[in-house]
């Protein structure tokens, strides 16, 4: 099939090299995802430890704080002497690395005691801390429990950012009392994102739920405090309470996968991205690399085969070359006896099943053989040509068949030709042939000339293809008895006779009497 077809090959090929690259892309497709979800897990992980180390710290904070009201709160604590009062209220873990100060305010705003110094009068602090939003938000809402402030710089210096944690102090009665307050310092929150690892492009954020800016790396200052309210990052983030998402930042607008969690019971969003530029970077070097080889190795493929496909093409056309010069006279081009005897019996089964009349003309060089010898076998051969193309000329139609029969002989099968038209065409040979007005001496006509006898199958005149055969040599036998150089029709004694040895002569000499046809048939009367 695939000989048959060299085209197929190329198909196939082709096919092949789809389902390699179809696989291929899969494969990378499935890489991808598979990249896309240990970023994911990264990031979620990343996201958990930093939430459990903040919210630790804040825990932290939060207990020393509570401790300070605790010990506001105790009898005597206030009259105790300075030193041991400040033991009593401020324990050691206020004076951690990254954590300020802590300091007491009374309700109205001033500072009584601060963490960082044992003796008054001279107060610490400013004298009056009422307009802070540490100080106002509990002065407001009584059960509103620790308050993280927004950033804040004591001294203006941006290396000295802060946020405050605060906790109301009430009276026995209810009453508003004064506000704990603690600072912790940014840097705590800057050392802690600069210590992971999310590649060249990632980013890590700290905001108040209210969308305030505490932190984020990369680092600049001039984002601690905006507030990224409206933004499409914050809305997303407050819809739930953690979560993850293809998302661009409005600052920066770098694309990037986030993850998100708020943290604890803190009025806290974290948020770690990693670009999906970081993300897919080890993909696509290694799908460039297995991209470059699929196609080559597609490429090869194909070229391969369209090589195969034209080597058989080749094959295919030598194949065909020596079918037909298997079935083709090496000297007159004309069909050999071989392919004529396969085409007399295709198309002898053929008039059987049609009932149409199928004729046979076997043409003979008269005087060959002298010819030869007075001339040279180089003469002969190209009389034998001449006559083979005086022969093609007058065979034109499509199915019939002229071959070189043997030696000076000749034959021509013409499908669908009665007698008088088989007649026409043998009389225009012979005509054509002498018309060539090739010398020859040892002929009567003093020209090379040919005689030709003819016969036709019609209906069921003939048992088989070898009777139609016979007849026409019988036939020819007789124009060459009858003084050569004319064309003779095979006649049988009556209908229905195989070979009869009754013959009408009718040759060249008389064309009224080959001026019969017979149209009812559907075959061509006059060729």
């Amino acid at each position: 099939m695939v000989t048959r077809r060299p085209n197929a090959v190329i198909a196939i090929s082709i096919v092949l090299a789809g389902a390699i690259l179809a696989i291929a892309v899969w494969l990378l497709a499935q890489m991808r995802e598979d990249a896309l979800r240990r970023s994911q897990d990264a990031v979620f992980n990343v996201s958990l430890l930093v939430e459990r180390d903040v919210s630790r710290n804040l825990e932290i904070y939060d207990l020393s704080l509570r401790a300070v009201i605790d010990g506001l709160n105790q009898p005597g604590v206030l009259d105790l002497p300075p030193q041991i009062r400040q033991m009593v209220l401020f324990d050691g873990s206020i004076s951690a690395k990254d954590m300020g100060s802590v300091f007491v305010l009374d309700e109205h705003g001033n500072v009584r005691f601060d963490s960082r110094t044992s003796t008054l009068p001279a107060p610490p602090r400013p004298a009056d801390l009422a307009d802070r939003d540490y100080f106002t938000v509990h002065r407001d809402a009584p059960n509103l429990g620790l308050y993280i402030s927004h950033p804040f710089s004591p001294s203006g210096s941006d290396e000295d950012l802060r946020i405050a944690l605060s906790r109301r102090i009430s009276r026995p009665d209810g009453g508003f009392g004064g506000v704990v307050v603690g600072t912790l310092r940014l840097t705590y929150f800057h050392r802690l994102f600069d210590g992971m690892k999310l590649g060249p492009s990632g980013s890590m954020a700290l905001m108040l739920s209210d969308g305030t800016m505490l932190m984020r790396r990369p680092y600049d200052p001039k984002t601690i405090g905006i507030n990224l309210t409206g933004t499409a990052n914050y809305s997303r983030f407050i819809q739930r309470p953690s979560g993850g998402f293809f998302g661009t930042a409005a600052i920066d607008r770098v694309e990037r996968w986030y993850a998100f969690r708020h943290i604890d019971v803190y009025p806290l969003i974290l948020d770690v991205a990693l670009s999906t530029h970081d993300i897919y970077v080890e993909w696509r070097r290694r799908a460039w690399i297995i991209g470059t080889l699929i196609a080559a190795l597609d490429v090869t493929i194909i070229a391969l085969a369209i090589l195969f496909s034209q080597q058989l093409q080749r094959r295919r056309a030598a194949e065909e070359e020596l079918r037909e010069l298997a079935r083709t006279d090496g000297l007159t081009g004309l069909n050999n006896r071989r392919a004529f005897e396969e085409h007399v019996s295709d198309e002898w089964r053929r008039a059987q099943r049609s009932g149409w009349p199928l004729s046979l003309l076997l043409i003979d060089v008269d005087n060959f053989k002298g010819f030869n010898d007075l001339y040279g076998h180089s003469a002969g051969d190209e009389a034998l040509i001449g006559v083979a193309r005086c022969i093609a000329q007058n065979v034109r139609r499509p199915g019939d068949t002229a071959a070189r029969y043997g030696g000076e002989e000749f034959a021509v099968l013409l499908p669908n030709t009665d007698a008088a038209g088989a007649q026409q065409i043998g009389e225009q040979i012979r005509a054509a042939v002498q018309a060539l007005q090739c010398r020859h001496v040892a002929s009567a006509h003093h020209v090379l000339t040919v005689s030709v006898g003819t016969a036709t199958a019609r209906s069921k005149r003939f048992k088989t293809s070898r009777a139609l055969v016979d007849a026409a040599d019988e036939a020819l036998y007789l124009a060459k008895g009858a003084g050569r150089n004319r064309v003779i029709a095979y006649r049988a004694a009556g209908d229905g006779a195989d070979g009869a040895h009754a013959v009408d002569a009718v040759d060249s000499a008389s064309p009224a009497d080959r001026a019969e046809a017979t149209p009812d048939t559907g075959g061509r009367g006059a060729h």
